[in-house]
């Protein structure tokens, strides 16, 4: 992949399953905010609500969108915001997915992440729902803050764990036994 942009993605939403009325409802759930990390560019981009549609044309440029089941939840999340269709117009490597296929279910990120770097997340969405409200409630930005880095580090877990992957040919995970388990994958 040296000298392609792959862009590493994910967003936090404004509601739940519950407040939406279910998982079919994704798309009235509304981004709080959106970030990426490019190898090309070799930062990170936060994107607020207010700049979903700039969030949108940097995926649509990528060479190739790596994310976490953003396929399934965080293209439907964004859809609204953004002219371009998601999943048609952008190439992505979704981990979950590929992975579910291999081992014949879901697998959350921070099994994959913390089995294989030994580093897990700092905390779940239902803290950065809290956030959001409490940014909503107060106006104050240090909400939106801490969503914006819970977020840029779950980017970073995600650019670990397929750098990781890249590297290895394998990822490791707890399985449902609680015993570490190994997979492998060809994602070069």
């Amino acid at each position: 992949m040296a000298g392609k942009n792959i862009v590493y993605f994910d967003l936090e939403t404004q509601r739940s399953f519950g407040d939406v009325g279910g998982f079919s409802n994704k798309s009235k759930m509304g981004v709080s905010v959106g970030v990426t990390y490019s190898t090309a560019r070799g930062t990170y981009e936060i994107y607020p609500e207010s700049e979903m549609e700039k969030l949108g044309e940097e995926l649509v440029k990528a060479d190739l969108v790596v994310g976490w089941n953003h396929m399934q939840f965080d293209y439907p999340v964004l859809q609204p915001y953004v002219f371009h269709t998601m999943v048609e117009q952008t190439i992505n490597l979704d981990m979950m997915l590929e992975l579910e296929k291999i081992v014949g279910f879901r697998l959350k990120l921070d099994s994959v992440a913390s089995a294989s770097l030994g580093m897990g997340k700092t905390a779940d969405g239902l803290d950065a729902l809290r956030w959001w409200q409490e940014h909503k409630k107060t106006g104050q930005f240090a909400p939106l803050r801490k969503i914006a880095e819970y977020c840029a580090f779950d980017v970073k877990v995600t650019k670990c764990v397929h750098e990781y992957a890249m590297e290895h040919g394998l990822l490791k995970y707890d399985d449902k036994s609680g015993r570490v388990a190994e997979v492998a994958v060809d994602w070069k």
